[in-house]
């Protein structure tokens, strides 16, 4: 940060399918200006065993490149980068092991996004990289595991999904040794068109007036049809009808590499990639597509920007699920604001920042009923279950994860090994968290609109000290009960609950 408290620099990486991109930036006059961008071709997917576990080779070759990329990251704080893993890493059987050491190398988090999230988030980095057009604009992104659809008006995406086709899965199934023939081209295309069909008519019916490709694939495409003098500019329908000829020509990717002068790594992939964007143009009948710069890792540093102005997503997303849910929102306020003001009071004895951790306090309090939707008998579990499974914009699966497992454990029950699902170094902040939560819970379960008292708490270890006004308790005898039933919940997770 700067003397005037602005942002200098901020990072953002994109540990994709295909490549690995890493983008620094600053802002200038509300404008991005790049400083630096490194791009390394680790075909993640490649590395994807029949049983969805990563190999040692492939993790070995994302290993280096993230030590390369850790280097440049290293004097960044960590309030301005943000790190996301897609499609692989969310298939991977074995991706907790990877991201450990990867954490390591950059010295940063990284996050694994949902589908929809990596569709909202390239939608982003387009809009901010192309000129504004009336109308609606549909937005392709072709990675090497998946494809992301969006359609969108100025900055708001209509709708948005991914579908899990890409140049790299495509290239394995279909064209795996380096062979182009009619019947592979056909049974890749098939593949495509079966991936579209539940999905076709939807987008069709919602309509578009421009359409922006967005990827190494389609750049790789782009290239290619303008270096053959196919078009002008950007990619017609006509173009990619060519460049299929030429490939049943060249019969190999090697052949491809050479006549178009493609990196090896990049003609591996290019008939699957290319596969994939033939059959979605003619599916959806788009005769021309423009090309865009930006992409998932540009909208990671719009994002980020968005966050550290206090423009974040993910408080527009709670404030959509409150009124979708219909939830009662005074009594969210109320839980809310008085589990932050515990967590203010013990943040320096627990070790728990009032940022990151108040905020997803914050948003686990304010979503704490959401499972009341479906029924009032476990409403807890209910909850847990929508948080950790729906589509929450701005949200990483981990987030999810750590959401749903605080709405899950904020009344009854908590065992000690409540959390031991969650990554090792989550499991103690959590539990204390978690805390907080409870006691905020059962201090406003009469949905009583009378201020609480001037409470104070204090911590010392699993020892926690609830202190009331004299007299207070005694003219609150609800109140009494049930911190005495609490009190024996907390000593089941080892924490001993003392109250006047």
């Amino acid at each position: 940060m700067s003397e005037d408290g602005s942002v200098d620099v901020v990072a953002a990486i994109d540990l994709g399918s295909n490549s690995f991109h890493m983008i620094v930036a600053r802002l200038v006059n509300g404008q991005i200006q790049v400083l630096d961008r490194l791009r390394e071709m680790v075909q993640l997917a490649a590395g994807l065993d029949g049983r969805n576990r990563l190999d040692e080779v492939g993790q070995q070759r994302a290993l280096d490149c993230l030590a390369r990329f850790g280097q440049r990251l290293r004097h960044i704080p960590a309030g301005q980068v943000r790190i996301v893993g897609t499609n692989t890493l969310r298939l991977a059987r074995n991706s907790a092991e990877f991201l450990a050491q990867a954490e390591g190398l950059l010295g940063h988090r990284v996050e694994v996004i949902s589908g929809q999230e990596e569709a909202r988030l390239v939608y982003l980095g387009v809009m901010h990289s192309v000129a504004d057009v009336p109308g609606q604009r549909l937005v392709v992104d072709i990675g090497g595991g998946s494809t992301e659809l969006i359609v969108g008006r100025q900055f708001e995406a209509v709708q948005l999904t991914s579908l899990k086709m890409g140049c790299v899965s495509m290239s394995r199934a279909c064209f795996d040794d380096g062979r182009i023939t009619e019947s592979r081209l056909r049974r890749a295309e098939l593949a495509v068109r079966l991936k579209l069909e539940p999905v076709m008519v939807e987008f069709q019916d919602l309509g578009w007036d421009v359409v922006t490709g967005a990827s190494g694939t389609i750049k790789a495409v782009q290239d290619v049809v303008i270096r053959e003098g196919w078009s002008r500019e950007g990619i017609t329908l006509e173009a990619l009808r060519r460049v299929r000829g030429a490939l049943l020509e060249a019969g190999s990717t090697a052949v491809l590499a050479e006549r178009w002068q493609l990196e090896p790594a990049r003609a591996r992939v290019f008939p699957g990639g290319f596969v994939v964007l033939h059959g979605l143009c003619e599916v959806l009948n788009i005769t021309h597509m423009d090309v865009s710069d930006g992409a998932l890792r540009e909208g990671l540093i719009y994002d980020l920007l968005g966050r550290i102005r206090h423009e974040d997503v993910r408080d527009r997303t709670i404030v959509a699920i409150t009124g979708r849910y219909d939830l009662d929102e005074a009594q969210a306020e109320r839980v809310s604001a008085t589990a932050l003001a515990l967590l203010t009071q013990v943040c320096q004895s627990w070790q728990l920042d009032t940022g990151g951790y108040g905020r997803l306090l914050e948003w686990a309090a304010r979503l704490h009923e959401i499972g009341l939707l479906l029924s009032h008998h476990n409403y807890h579990k209910h909850g847990a279950y929508i948080l950790e499974n729906a589509d929450l914009p701005g949200f990483s699966n981990g987030d999810q994860v750590l959401l749903a497992a605080l709405v899950r454990r904020h009344r009854r029950s908590y065992p000690a090994d409540a959390f031991a699902h969650l990554p090792r170094e989550q499991v103690l902040p959590i539990k204390r968290l978690c805390v907080l939560l409870r006691l905020a819970v059962v201090l406003h379960r009469g949905r009583s609109r009378q201020p609480l008292p001037s409470l104070t708490l204090s911590v010392d270890e699993q020892r926690v000290s609830l202190y009331f006004p004299a007299g207070w308790l005694a003219e609150h005898p609800l109140t009494h009960a049930d911190l005495l039933t609490e009190s024996r919940y907390l000593k089941k997770a080892a924490f001993r609950l003392e109250f006047n």
